[in-house]
């Protein structure tokens, strides 16, 4: 078994699944990957494993029943890397809107240079999203703006979806009372990550907006996200935040 675990929360994700598996299995450190799929309709799941058959040490897949929402597929991956081991546990898309080679430059910020939590940053150097209609652009640069004032985190890219933590990390947090399910799930972990102390690191990246398949942001989603920052940082105030 490696050491670092990259976890992609799929549904309906045919057209990209192969080509994201392959990509990863391609790269100079050797990730192990686990596929969380939601009851795919259109196959995913049978696609990763037949898969597994080439892969069979280090590709996974855990599936789940229904469409359970992003922030609890999180969760089950974060749950069974504690369970197995893993030091080092990635988020990251299945749909190469994140990158699979900057995997190997946030196992870096965290493994050779001693941070606790390094993320895949759109926003610490500029704006660098690409095929993103300018609505959208300014959409999540202010909702992370809007985040940072809030909270009082100094992270950039507050909403980001390409994360690694430390294995540390991940047994402090209480993953049983995250409350979001959604986008709203990104900022959670951030925000709790911070006020436990952990080291934080932005590392820079071109974020990629899918061409394959379909997105899954929704106005709800991002609803979720503005009212919900408000309820986080009024509860953080009632939480005590000691590592043990």
């Amino acid at each position: 078994m490696n050491d670092s675990l990259v976890i992609i929360p799929t549904y309906n994700e045919k057209e990209n699944i192969e080509a994201i598996v392959r990509k990863v299995m391609s790269l100079p450190y050797p990730f192990d990957l686990l596929i969380v799929d939601d009851s795919s309709p259109d196959g995913t799941a049978d696609i990763v494993r037949s898969l597994q058959q080439e892969f069979p040490e280090r590709l996974h897949l855990e599936s789940r029943t229904g469409k359970l929402g992003l922030g609890t597929a999180y969760i089950h991956g974060f749950k069974y890397a504690l369970r197995q081991g893993y030091e080092y546990i990635f988020e990251m898309d299945a749909d190469f809107s994140h990158n699979p080679d900057d995997l190997v430059r946030l196992y870096q910020a965290c493994a050779e240079e001693g941070h606790d939590m390094s993320i895949g940053s759109r926003y610490v150097q500029g704006v660098n999203v690409v095929n993103w209609p300018m609505s959208r652009v300014l959409m999540s640069w202010f909702a992370s703006l809007y985040v940072r004032l809030i909270t009082g985190m100094p992270i950039a890219d507050t909403t980001a979806g390409f994360v690694c933590y430390r294995r540390k990390v991940l047994k402090t947090i209480q993953l049983n009372k995250i409350r979001f399910v959604g986008y709203a799930f990104q900022i959670e972990m951030k925000f709790l990550t911070f006020k436990y102390g952990f080291k934080i690191k932005e590392v820079p990246i071109i974020f990629t907006d899918r061409t394959k398949g379909q997105s899954k942001m929704s106005k709800g989603i991002f609803k979720e996200a503005v009212l919900g920052v408000i309820r986080m940082k009024v509860n953080s105030f009632f939480r005590h935040f000691d590592r043990y």
